[in-house]
């Protein structure tokens, strides 16, 4: 029996690709190509291997599971322990979504039944012969373009709390570009205009901040930011100062920007939101990354002017 080695290689790597980008989606993650090529290319070497002396060790399910975590490196990299677990149980996930629907398939298509002597006698062939790799090849995109929809289907269809959306944000000609989470429990106002404050995390203010005006605002309270800054402060009159108290903390005043205007993207529509502030965060708002500021949920409840499809 011949064995196209390179075939099968190429179907590995395509195979664990579309698992890493099922991986990706299923955690919202943002991965850039190469590192989903390079975690596919790392899986597909097991097939390589599998012909060499270390084969033993690469059968093995501790081998496999060393691979895994190989893969998933690879692919998202390493922040903190949490993150890269979510990562690798996901890859697990998606692997045994998929691998599952296959495995249910083909039982379901390619069992033969016949009659002897009045017993009923199944029989199935194996995965090794040309239908049944014909079946990998056309079965395993089609069940995992079917797992992405069904998850895509759960997700609620009204306003999305706790969903990542983009935000983008003008001031005089210049833009600021973060990605937000949409938090429920943000319900913070401007007391006097009841007008909706996100905030932000101030590296991606430096379009329209310079350095001198960062450093200033990481290192004093907001009321001497505003006794300190001159009259070279072209945003000067877009400054405002509102009540604010974290957790744990006692009141205080939160340094904020009126922008001109506020484009949210959602997976769905485009939200322009005309009346909001951005409240500067000195310090990231979140450990792994994920988000660069917290929208409010009223923001989301502007004039869509466009639907994404």
């Amino acid at each position: 029996m011949k064995i196209y080695l390179d075939v099968i290689w190429l179907l590995n790597f395509c195979f664990d690709s579309l698992l890493l980008l099922l991986t990706a989606f299923i955690l919202k993650r943002q991965v850039k190509k190469r590192r989903v090529a390079a975690g596919g290319f790392i899986g597909s070497a097991i097939v390589l291997l599998m012909f060499t002396p270390v084969s033993p060790f690469v059968e093995h399910p501790a081998g496999k599971m060393a691979f895994s975590v190989v893969i998933v490196l690879a692919a998202f990299g390493f922040k903190r322990f949490r993150y890269f677990f979510q990562n690798l149980f996901a890859f697990y996930f998606a692997t045994f979504l998929v691998g599952g629907g296959m495995i249910g398939v083909h039982s379901l298509l390619q069992t033969e039944s016949i009659v002897q002597q009045g017993v009923m006698v199944t029989s199935q062939t194996g995965f090794g012969d040309p239908i049944s790799w014909m079946f990998v090849v056309i079965g395993f995109p089609a069940i995992w373009f079917f797992s992405k929809k069904r998850i895509e289907d759960i997700e609620t269809k009204s306003i999305q709390y706790d969903e990542l959306v983009m935000v983008q944000a003008e001031f005089s000609g210049q833009t600021i570009r973060a990605k937000g989470l949409v938090d429920s429990g943000n319900q913070l106002y401007d007391p006097l205009t009841k007008t909706p404050v996100m905030i932000l995390c101030i590296d991606k203010f430096a379009p329209i901040l310079s350095e001198k005006e960062t450093d200033l605002i990481k290192s004093a309270s907001p009321l001497e930011v505003i006794e300190q800054l001159d009259d070279s402060f072209r945003h000067a009159d877009k400054l405002r100062l509102i009540p604010y108290r974290g957790v744990g903390q006692d009141n205080q005043f939160l340094l904020c920007l009126k922008p001109d205007y506020v484009t949210i993207l959602t997976k769905d529509e485009m939200i322009a939101c005309e009346k909001c502030l951005i409240g500067i965060s000195t310090k990231p708002l979140s450990a792994d990354g994920e988000f660069d500021g917290i929208v409010h949920p009223k923001m989301l409840t502007g004039k869509a002017v466009k639907h994404v499809s």
